[in-house]
């Protein structure tokens, strides 16, 4: 039931989002474009769809190149494969690839668009950090992932944000400097439509991406059969990134680790595309107690 719940959330998400974006293309077409409202609407789209398309096939690459990733063998890291190994088995995916991040900050992720195509990727620091079983509830977790084809899912919501920003920037210039006869009765509207349109696609953006966090960790506890694994590691990660923030990549790409590796607090956890660390981490306990785990 959780889980078609989560799944109905989140379409009606991508269906707000669609409906915003219809909604720009309306506002731009009539004001600015009279009578192409819905060329403007499609133009956008594709530009939107052609860029997300490119970064879809190509994210794994750009992603592990931005944080240094090495792919390493069996050999060069015996332990992370083991357990990725008897991840991959309990989860019955195919066994990705496996990196390492030479960074201490102690964390992971998964990338890649499909399970045949993923990898997974932990940091020196957290091999260090956590026991077997964390670290197994952490790559379960990241396993969830490859299997829930998030991946797809945050593509598919980074399009449409995408596609939203493009025509609020279309709907700013044209209330600034464009619209004829129209700016000082409509210019109003335009500017309204470009600054709020982007911060409501952020914000359902940030709600997927807590959404299918929520749903990793469950799927990730349910392949390990121990959801308390992943709640002690959550616990330790948690203060291990606070004191060891990461220095370099982006704030863009946090939504792919399984905490935020940088820096912030209040009024930006508002926008943090990760849940609440405590709140997984209870939601795991009671995982744990309904199976009578302890």
């Amino acid at each position: 039931m959780g889980a078609i719940g989560a799944t109905a959330r989140t379409l009606f998400l991508f269906i707000f989002m669609i409906a915003l974006f219809t909604l720009i293309g309306w506002v731009v077409g009539t004001f600015l474009f009279p009578g192409n409202w819905l060329a403007t609407m499609v133009t956008f789209i594709l530009m939107a769809a052609a860029i997300n398309v490119i970064t879809y096939f190509f994210s794994a690459k750009i992603v592990l190149f931005t944080y240094k990733a090495k792919m390493v063998s069996e050999n060069e890291a015996p332990r992370l494969y083991r357990i990725v190994r008897q991840v991959a088995q309990k989860a019955n995916l195919p066994m990705p690839k496996v990196a390492i991040l030479p960074t201490q900050t102690p964390n992971a992720f998964a990338t890649g668009r499909n399970p045949k195509n993923a990898v997974v990727a932990a940091t020196e620091g957290i091999l260090q950090l956590l026991d077997d079983n964390e670290l197994e509830g952490v790559l379960a977790h990241e396993m969830a992932h490859v299997r829930n084809r998030d991946i797809l899912v945050m593509t598919i919501a980074a399009t449409l944000a995408g596609a939203i920003s493009i025509a609020a920037r279309w709907a700013l210039i044209g209330g600034l400097f464009g619209g004829g006869g129209n700016r000082n009765q409509n210019g109003w509207l335009l500017i309204l439509v470009a600054v709020t349109a982007p911060i409501a696609a952020l914000m359902v953006q940030l709600a997927v991406s807590r959404s299918r966090e929520y749903g990793a960790d469950r799927g990730g506890a349910e392949i390990s059969g121990r959801p308390l694994y992943l709640a002690k590691a959550l616990e330790k990660l948690e203060v291990g990134n606070r004191r060891r923030p990461l220095d370099y990549g982006s704030p863009a790409s946090s939504s792919m680790f399984i905490v935020n590796p940088f820096r912030g607090g209040g009024f930006v956890s508002l926008f943090s595309t990760h849940p609440p660390v405590q709140e997984r981490i209870k939601r795991l306990q009671k995982m744990a107690d309904d199976l009578g785990q302890y």
